[in-house]
């Protein structure tokens, strides 16, 4: 994997999230949402920051490898057989603005996300928080950075871990859930926005998050640079993440102990992380 891909990646990103995300944000434009849902009960906002983003990164990326395909978010909407090529090749993978809802409401967190994948297999990972400015980035067998500071996951030290848990679940289980867990940990919601979330695990302010979905556009970019941080973050049967597979559920963890620990008190309650 080229190293020299992060700089290119970096300014494409902060290049359209300085065109198309900062202008509308807090504005009439950022407020004026549409709901692209698929399934009932789900809710999957969208703007027109989204839409130009991802415009201008798809230009962008699909000119740093020539004949790499390239599948973002909002072009999936439109095409869902655009997801067929996930498995195969080389593929940019883009969620133009991940915490969508939060945008619109003028508040964060949201952030871009910007994945490379060989073969189904994620071997890159960029993530931009536009209102800091943060930006984290990892190559596989390269390591990870942050501001362009090499970056190793740092466990929390606390006694009771922290642990965020999706909203996307059913309540009754979700509330089974939050039970079980509050019994040896301290639990908050997760504020859907995995841009913010892998960020945070690998700098110890949460020390484990639960998702139920995992699309690639939300999760490939922080499973790579979590993982390369040192941290770990992986199917709840231990299997690694493909951005082809379509099951549910992942354990995201500042410390391989700490993943092992939740995948095994939630194997003893049948917990998969599934809303299947």
């Amino acid at each position: 994997m080229n190293e020299s891909l992060t700089p290119a990646v970096e300014q494409a990103m902060r290049d359209a999230a300085r065109i198309a995300i900062m202008p509308r944000f807090g504005t009439a434009a950022a407020r004026a949402i549409a709901d692209k849902a698929q399934a009932p009960g789900d809710s999957e906002p969208v703007t027109a920051a989204d839409r130009e983003c991802e415009e201008i990164l798809s230009e962008r990326l699909a000119a740093l490898i020539p004949g790499a395909k390239v599948i973002g978010e909002e072009a999936v909407h439109h095409d869902p057989e655009l997801l067929d090529g996930l498995g195969s090749g080389t593929c940019w993978i883009i969620d133009p603005l991940d915490g969508t809802a939060n945008f619109a409401a003028g508040t964060g967190p949201f952030g871009v996300l910007v994945a490379l994948a060989e073969d189904g297999v994620p071997v890159g990972g960029w993530i931009l928080d536009p209102l800091s400015g943060r930006f984290c980035a990892a190559l596989a067998g390269h390591g990870a950075s942050l501001n362009g500071e090499t970056w190793h996951a740092r466990a929390s030290g606390r006694d009771r871990p922290l642990v965020a848990v999706t909203r996307l679940m059913p309540d009754l289980d979700r509330g089974r859930l939050l039970a079980a867990l509050a019994e040896q940990a301290e639990v908050l919601d997760s504020p859907r926005c995995a841009a913010d979330q892998y960020p945070r695990i690998a700098s110890g302010e949460n020390d484990m998050t639960l998702f139920t979905r995992t699309l690639p556009w939300d999760h490939a970019a922080g499973i790579v640079f979590l993982n390369e941080a040192g941290g770990r973050a992986a199917r709840p049967d231990g299997t690694a993440y493909r951005c082809d597979d379509a099951r549910e559920g992942l354990i995201a963890a500042t410390t391989g102990e700490d993943w092992e620990r939740m995948a095994s008190r939630l194997a003893a309650l049948g917990e998969t992380l599934s809303r299947r």
